[in-house]
């Protein structure tokens, strides 16, 4: 695990059940200032209910959470923090310059209307009713919203959901900006592009625990060398034991391995089954670390 030196916010131990069920037990995790934390995982990991449980949306049923030091349902410690919620609503009637001139006052030192629009795109589009707005542009709406108040620390829920690139690589070099400026960033997003461009450290949860905590850089070593996707008769457990595979799994009607050495294992596979085909062969990407992390043991073998 990355070390927590500056940690803004904290979970120590933290257990939590929704609905009579198990989500979090015993749960440590830590948001560094000054760097961008990616929270992944699949549905139902645990990522939302920790989000919720540091922001103080909800509270945790052992354990402690911690915002700057504080329970994070205080006023205090919210005030310092910035959320940019996956689904949230805007009125229809105001316009986007009206929005966000609210949303400021409610922190005590706001930056500029101006300055917040500009950061999020919106300059030419204050005079907007909200109720005009497509599904893109009321996402950017909801980023100027979170980091109106200048926050120490900025909470992103899938921010590049409905957003062409474009606009979605302009909010990421204003979270870096941020972060390079000293503020805590926690992501949560299924764009792992998105993660890759913009994380710091990359925490992977499963079944309410965390698997990997490391950088992307690191991860994807984790799965290393080359990934090779095909089409083929053969079983995960035969092709694990042929020459240079790491480790061979179904997805979906596909086979994935991970191969130390491509040709080496391409040229196996192709001598053990002729009538091979779709054969694909990509470099490791993070998406290949985390599926690497997150296949269950009976669908692997490791070579």
């Amino acid at each position: 695990m990355i070390g927590d030196l500056a940690d803004v916010a904290r979970l120590t131990g933290v257990s939590k059940r929704l609905g009579g069920r198990p989500v979090l037990d015993g749960l440590d995790l830590g948001i560094r200032a000054g760097a961008v934390t990616a929270l992944l995982g699949p549905n139902g990991a645990g990522k939302t209910t920790s989000v919720s449980l540091l922001t103080g949306r909800i509270a945790p049923d052992a354990g402690e959470a911690t915002l700057f030091g504080l329970d994070p349902r205080r006023p205090a410690a919210r005030r310092r923090l910035g959320v940019m919620l996956q689904s949230a609503g805007l009125p229809d009637v105001l316009t986007i310059g009206e929005v966000v001139t609210l949303q400021a006052g409610y922190y005590p030192d706001p930056r500029p209307v101006s300055e917040t629009l500009a950061l999020a795109g919106l300059s030419d589009l204050a005079e907007r009713r909200c109720g005009a707005l497509s599904g893109g542009q009321a996402r950017r709406v909801h980023y100027a919203l979170a980091l109106c108040g200048r926050p120490d620390m900025l909470v992103l829920d899938e921010p590049t959901a409905a957003m062409d690139r474009a606009s979605a690589r302009i909010l990421w070099g204003t979270v870096r900006a941020m972060a390079d400026d000293g503020a805590a960033v926690l992501l949560t997003s299924h764009d792992l592009a998105e993660a890759d461009a913009l994380a710091d450290r990359i925490v992977v949860m499963e079944a309410g625990r965390i698997v990997a905590d490391d950088t992307p850089a690191a991860l994807r070593a984790r799965a290393g060398g080359s990934v090779i996707r095909c089409r083929t008769s053969l079983t995960p457990h035969a092709v694990g034991l042929l020459p240079a595979v790491r480790e061979a799994a179904m997805e979906g009607a596909e086979l994935r391995i991970v191969a130390s050495d491509a040709t080496v294992a391409v040229r196996a596979l192709l001598d053990t089954d002729p009538g091979l085909s779709d054969l694909r062969v990509a470099d490791a990407t993070l998406e290949d670390a985390i599926a690497t992390l997150l296949a269950p043991r009976d669908e692997r073998i490791a070579a």
